[in-house]
This record gives C-alpha cells, structure tokens and sequence, in this order.
C-alpha cells in the first residue's frame, strides 16, 4: 500500500507514473486516460445510435481496498465530490482492522418467455416438453459452454393478471463472465416457437430480468473497536437504525451505497442501469430496505455485512469497445465477474461506513464542500492558480456559495 500511500496529494502526471509501475500501464494506455477526448466519435458511433459527440466523467483511484488478502486499487467514474474520498477513507480504516472478506453466487441469470392466451392445462403441457425445451435451451446456450457455462434449469409458472391467465416459463444460464443480457435474450428468442407449439398460446415479452438473485455478491467488514472508538460506532448503529425504520432516510442510505457501487460499474463499462434497476428491487422485497446491516460482536467491534444481486461482466460489450474499460479493467486486476463483484461489494459498504460515519460525527458537509471550494472558484471565474486561492478563501471562511466565490475572486485580484 506503500505506493499509493498520499495518492490524493500527488499531481496527476505522478499518479500516472505509479499506475505504469504498478499496474502495467502502457504509454498508449495512460495517454488513452489523459486524454478526456479518448473515447473517439468512431467508436462512440458504433455504440449507439445518432452519436452527435461524447460526454466525459472524472475517474479517481480508491486505494488501499484489502478484500480476501488482496489489495485492490479500485477505478471509480462519478462527478460527486467526495466519494471517491470517502471509498478509500473506508477502506483505509477496514485495512487497519484486517480488510474486507466476500464471496459471490455462480454468474447465473434467469431469461422469462411470456406466453400469453394460454388454455387450462399450460403447466402439464410444460412438464410433458421439458425435457425437449432443456435439450434446444442447451444447444442455444452452446457458445457459453466452452467457457464453463451455459444453460442449467427451466421452469413455469402461472399468473392470474387482469388480462387473463399468462405462463411464464424462466430459464437459469450460468453466463460465466459475461453481463449475459444478449446470451439469455438469444435464447429466448430462439426457443419462442417451441413454446409455443408445445405449450399453446401467444408469445410475447422475452427477456433477462435484472432482478438477480441468484448471483448475489456479498461482503463483510469487522472495523475495530479500538480503531474506530466507541462513540463512532454508537452513532453509525444509530444511523442504520434511522434507515432500518423510515424510508425516507432508507432511500438516501442506499444511494450511498450505489454511489459506490455505479462509480466502479461506469469506470468498467457495466450497465450501471441494470444493476440500479435489480438492486433497488432487491431492496423492495419485502418492504424497502438497507442493502446492508451493522452490528457490534461481543468485543464490542463493528460488523458491517452486504449482500446485493451484481450482474456485471468483465468481457463483452461495451466493455470490449470502449478503451477506458479495459484499462480500468487492469487496474483493478479483477479476472472474473464474480471478482469484479465481490469489489463492487465491498466499495458499497466501504462507502456507506464512511457516509455514515461522517453524518454521525463532524457531519457530511465538512469534507463534501472543502471538495466543492474548487468548482465555485471556476464557476465564479476564476482560472488557473486563480482556482486554488479561492479556494483556500472560501475554506478558510466556511463559505461555500457562489456568491461568496465570486466576492473573494473579485478580492484576490483587488477588484
């Protein structure tokens, strides 16, 4: 950790020469990442439609992150100040305890064939072709096998909607280190007219679902009594409790933990939509809830668990076409999905620590608008060395307004 010791006070040419020491960062790779234009217009074009340019988020490094007795220096992509700070404060103070350990469900994911219209009898009918359904699903799952995956169980069931009786048949694909949205969607396309030869009826939606329980990630810190404090821990227990009770505060505890978890997802080219979507909706069965727990041991230590459905890739996709993934990828040294996951895990529950620990303590804004002090100054006007004496002017009076950044700009140059 000694390398990426004080990583935040170093100028941006030297974290670079840390990332090619220790990381294997090539020339063309970190001149990729210093170019805010990297992601080209070609490129761009190819991944959606009616590209009229690019958009451009910073990405920081969250250091020092010891998850299973492995470090990990963890590529974050967001615009929020703060976080990025709070991720590696978290994880600095779980080190100084022992670290994160985590683990993470088989890469499986679940299609759904609608079949609407269907006569009585549907469920028999699916039982009577299961076996004929199980063998196309494994041929259309072939690609996936060479890697170790590919089609594991189907399943039906019915549903009594407003508009009739619907049969749902659900397929389980273990799509290995792919996201597998395009894996399980091929397949249910394919395997549509079987269905419905077999079963009866009208196909309609067919479709992965990213509510994605079974491919949970899961992880665990036991923060140290001794370096935390006791009031530390009493005030971050009585801020769980807070989310445990009142939704409204449940709602802002989660976005904390999801700015964790997206920032790592955008750096590495994952569809952080997807992965909002199944998270939140994780979070609403049965009743919405913290995505996470805390608890104190019989020592008096703090625990803090996590456990969260993650379906993200670290091959194909975007991640194959956009560069900044790929470095980001390399970074990070993570060389499954299910590794990727396990981080993603442990960086959201890092996260919500330090969120809470701030809020229960010195309070939230103190750090979040010493960060902030900057991006007045610009808006104000101010430029180049202009930006960090204004900077330093509002720090020093506590005042963190435009209006209070343009007064000291005009100040500064004896306006």
């Amino acid at each position: 950790m000694s390398k990426f010791s004080g990583f935040y006070k170093k100028t941006i040419e030297e974290r670079m020469g840390i990332l090619k020491e220790e990381k294997g960062v090539t020339d063309e790779e970190a001149k990729i990442l210093l170019d805010s234009g990297s992601l080209g217009l070609d490129t761009a074009n190819r991944m959606i439609e009616n590209v009229i340019g690019v958009n451009h988020l910073p990405i920081g490094i969250a250091p020092g992150f010891m998850i299973n007795g492995k470090e990990y220096e963890v590529p974050m992509c967001i615009e929020e100040p703060s976080v990025v700070a709070a991720a590696a404060n978290g994880a600095k103070l779980a080190a100084k305890s022992g670290g994160f350990t985590a683990d993470a469900d088989e890469p499986i994911m679940v299609g759904q064939a609608q079949l609407v219209g269907i006569e009585d009898g549907a469920l028999g009918r699916f039982e009577q072709a299961k076996a004929e359904i199980s063998v196309m699903a494994k041929e259309l799952c072939a690609g996936i096998e060479q890697y170790g995956g590919g089609f594991r169980e189907v399943r039906a069931r019915e549903l009594e909607t407003g508009r009739g009786k619907m049969l749902l048949v659900e397929f389980d694909v273990d799509v290995r280190d792919i996201m597998g949205a395009n894996t399980i969607n091929t397949l249910l396309e394919g395997i549509a007219p079987l269905l419905v030869e077999r079963i009866g009826g009208k196909s309609r939606l067919r479709i992965l679902t990213n509510l994605a329980t079974k491919r949970k990630a899961r992880a665990k810190c036991v923060w140290k009594k001794e370096v935390l404090g006791e009031e530390t821990i009493e005030a971050i227990l009585d801020g769980y409790e807070l989310a445990k009770n009142d939704i409204y505060r449940c709602a802002t505890h989660n976005k904390g933990i999801m700015n964790g978890v997206d920032a790592v997802a955008v750096a590495t080219g994952n569809d952080w939509r997807a992965v909002e979507a199944g998270i939140h909706s994780f979070a609403s069965m049965g009743g919405y809830k913290p995505l996470n727990k805390y608890y104190k041991d019989g020592e008096g230590n703090l625990i803090g668990e996590i456990e969260l459905p993650l379906a993200v890739g670290t091959v194909g996709g975007a991640i194959w076409t956009n560069p900044i993934a790929q470095i980001s990828l390399k970074i990070l040294g993570a060389k499954t999905a299910r590794e990727l996951s396990m981080v993603m895990a442990a960086v959201g529950l890092a996260q919500n620590f330090a969120a809470l620990r701030a809020l229960g303590t010195e309070g939230i804004q103190k750090g979040h608008m010493k960060l902030h002090a900057s991006n007045l100054a610009v808006v104000a006007g101010a430029s180049g060395d202009e930006i960090e004496k204004v900077a330093a002017m509002l720090i020093q009076e506590g005042r963190y307004t435009a209006e209070a950044a343009k007064k000291a700009l005009a100040q500064l140059r004896g306006e």
